[in-house]
């Protein structure tokens, strides 16, 4: 998520209550999709009202993964690849370079941090750790966590 802190962590927590509820009256999880449309419904309703939020809804499901993105204006997506927030813009840069549809799940980690480290080196409001998670069918699975300090002295040894 990226956006005002607050806005971000009260939408998150309202999309996790509608998602259990959906998951008891139904008693099968919800979609993908359908957790990205509940979202994106929701926040609409308040479009122009200041919010700050741009989120990428990841998950597996019984058509297998999904990806979506969903914005504070009720702004809905789904791709293959997203970036959200201030640095995205240097994210794409690097993705758009070493992306392939093929790529293995340890080229899609390197290409992962590589992405996020030129965001928080190059935008001043990016973060300063990179947390890398990887969504399988059976849940998230913690990759890594890298300090961009570390990340800078790697990068700048490798151009050597």
């Amino acid at each position: 998520m990226a956006g005002g802190a607050a806005d971000c962590s009260y939408w998150e927590r309202v999309l996790a209550k509608q998602c259990k509820i959906y998951e008891l009256r139904n008693k099968e999880r919800i979609s993908v999709a359908a957790a990205s449309k509940l979202l994106a419904n929701i926040v609409y309703n308040y479009k122009g009202m200041g919010l700050s939020m741009g989120t990428m809804i990841v998950g597996y499901d019984k058509r297998g993964p999904g990806l979506y993105y969903v914005d504070s204006d009720g702004t809905r997506l789904s791709g293959q690849m997203f970036s959200v927030g201030s640095g995205s813009t240097y994210a794409y840069g690097v993705m758009d370079t070493g992306y392939k549809y093929d790529l293995t799940p340890e080229e899609a980690y390197d290409l992962g941090v590589r992405a996020i480290y030129h965001a928080t080196h190059r935008d001043g409001y990016s973060g300063g750790v990179v947390n890398l998670y990887h969504m399988k069918e059976t849940g998230w699975v913690k990759v890594s966590q890298s300090d961009v300090g570390e990340l800078y002295y790697k990068y700048k040894a490798e151009k050597k």
